[in-house]
């Protein structure tokens, strides 16, 4: 299946436009090894102020929400220790930190990561998140929903730019793990 690009202006194969990305997420497309080849994941150009989830499917199109997806960083604790982890969930949930993600991280407690944190680990922009890119010994969870889309919206690493990406393919990313219910109403 081809990405639905009809609502945006500039769309390019991501493999093709690596100078557009920052340098983790190029790094990660370079080496792409899954299943669903690295073409068709595809980089579309949008403006930065249309980053955040409402305002972009308020200026491109409300249905696009529902193919969106948000990648939040989040700290899980037990004892003195702290892992880090992303979380990639449907735009129209949350993500449900204080029980899915902390059983899956085995945390006492777990929250969202702080914004200099996030940014820090990443390499990436705050508002731009994505999973594609991310250190190598991060657990990615992954909300069911999100694998089973043809194509999802997702960050670039950067505010500039969204990623279309086959929902199968975030299962397939490094210690990737598919959890029903990570994303929450």
């Amino acid at each position: 299946m081809r990405a639905p690009i009809g609502h945006f202006d500039h769309a390019t194969p991501a493999p093709d436009c690596l100078d557009e990305l920052i340098l983790p997420v190029a790094d990660a497309v370079r080496d792409w090894r899954g299943s669903v080849p690295a073409d068709q994941i595809v980089y579309v150009e949008t403006e930065p102020q249309w980053a955040d989830t409402a305002t972009f499917v308020e200026h491109y199109g409300r249905e696009l929400l529902d193919r969106s997806a948000n990648c939040v960083v989040v700290a899980g604790k037990r004892g003195g220790a702290t892992t880090l982890a992303a979380c990639l969930a449907l735009s129209t949930t949350r993500v449900d930190v204080n029980g899915a993600v902390r059983r899956q991280l085995g945390a006492r407690k777990a929250s969202f990561a702080p914004m200099d944190t996030a940014t820090g680990e990443t390499g990436m922009e705050y508002g731009g998140i994505t999973p594609i890119g991310l250190p190598g010994d991060w657990p990615v969870l992954v909300d069911a929903a999100v694998v089973e889309l043809p194509y999802v919206l997702v960050g670039s690493g950067r505010r500039r730019g969204k990623l279309l990406v086959p929902g199968k393919a975030f299962a397939e990313l490094p210690n990737a793990v598919v959890l029903d219910g990570l994303g929450i109403a």
